[in-house]
């Protein structure tokens, strides 16, 4: 016979309720109000603004869209894609892996007028594809565009392998020779692969998006370069570019953007802040953050976008690299080219 609790047990039951502050409570009904006033009202497309939206923003309206995702894009979407935005140019930035695990990654739907360029890291060069993923005979590594021609550029900025080498370049010599053993054979001992591997996840959690953040302007500066060569180009304009929720290397990419256009910091950290609810809108737990399995991340860490990320991700930029035009010269985006990307974006 089952026994009931008595009043006393039952109010010894401890239900821990998420509590927060009014200020807290006051910044998540900004941003939903702002998310309603500037996101593009998709469906399955997710965090989809034009960078025009961003207050003080001098970007021409329609030139450059930043968003998550395309692939899966329902019918309402593409229609929004052709006929309102006219997107010309499509950059992905996700990294292989993320790639092969996306069942949409080359759904005709979205995709079918659209010519295929991947960017190769190791000779800054860039094939031009088929739609079987053959190398096109004339384009012979080389990029020629018409003033109508389509095109999906595939431009893998991270990757987990970038992650690690730069995290363990942080960590203290000791830690990491503590995980390997100090034996030369230790390496190849998959125990010893899972201890560097869970120095790295410590590191990286403990760092959260900001070291995230950190090491995506470090060890993707060749793909960032690549990114602002295109978008500097007008006729491939209007471009949408994207990683899976449109939040870290997209976010990142739209502030050196932003930043570089003179738009204030307050303002690009507030846009950054539009993008905090969004893995929760997608509801795939399969997705990756900045490349990484989400699996092995700690979600309050990295799953929002919390305006003290931005903040300190814009005030890293101006301790090393001196200013945002600094980090373009380091990642050899000089003053030219620079020009040439105002000379295209400004309205």
């Amino acid at each position: 016979m089952l026994k009931s609790h008595s009043e006393s047990e039952v109010s010894d039951v401890h239900i821990e309720i998420p509590t927060f502050t009014a200020e807290e409570i006051a910044q998540k009904e900004k941003t939903k109000l702002l998310c309603e006033e500037r996101n593009i009202p998709f469906d399955d497309i997710k965090n989809a603004r034009d960078l025009s939206s961003t207050k003080d923003s001098p970007v021409k309206t329609g030139a450059v869209i930043r968003m998550g995702k395309v692939s899966s894009a329902s019918d309402k979407d593409i229609n929004i894609l052709e006929n309102e935005l006219k997107v010309k140019t499509f950059v992905d930035l996700r990294s292989p892996t993320e790639l092969k695990e996306d069942p949409s990654l080359n759904d005709d739907k979205v995709f079918k007028d659209f010519r295929t360029i991947i960017w190769k890291e190791r000779t800054e060069s860039s094939c031009e594809f088929d739609e079987g993923w053959h190398i096109h005979p004339k384009s012979k590594c080389k990029l020629t565009v018409d003033g109508e021609r389509k095109e999906r550029h595939f431009v893998s900025i991270m990757n987990e392998f970038k992650y690690v080498k730069g995290t363990l370049s942080k960590i203290r010599k000791r830690d990491l020779a503590k995980a390997l053993l100090k034996s030369p054979a230790a390496i190849v001992s998959k125990t010893v692969r899972f201890k560097v591997k869970d120095v790295f996840l410590s590191e990286i959690n403990s760092g959260g998006l900001p070291m995230l953040n950190e090491l995506l302007l470090s060890q993707g500066a060749p793909g960032i370069k690549r990114v602002l060569q295109i978008m500097s180009d007008k006729s491939r304009h209007p471009i949408g570019f994207y990683c899976t929720a449109g939040k870290d290397r997209t976010g990142v990419i739209a502030a050196i953007i932003l930043s570089v256009l003179g738009v204030a910091d307050e303002d690009i950290i507030e846009d950054y802040s539009l993008s905090a609810n969004v893995y929760a809108e997608m509801n795939d737990h399969t997705a990756m953050v900045g490349a990484l399995n989400q699996r092995n991340l700690d979600p309050k860490a990295f799953l929002g976008a919390p305006p003290h990320v931005m903040k300190d991700t814009l005030a890293n930029i101006k301790n090393t690299y001196g200013s945002v035009e600094g980090y373009l010269d380091y990642i050899g985006f000089g003053e030219d080219e620079r020009k040439k990307l105002r000379d295209a974006l400004l309205a």
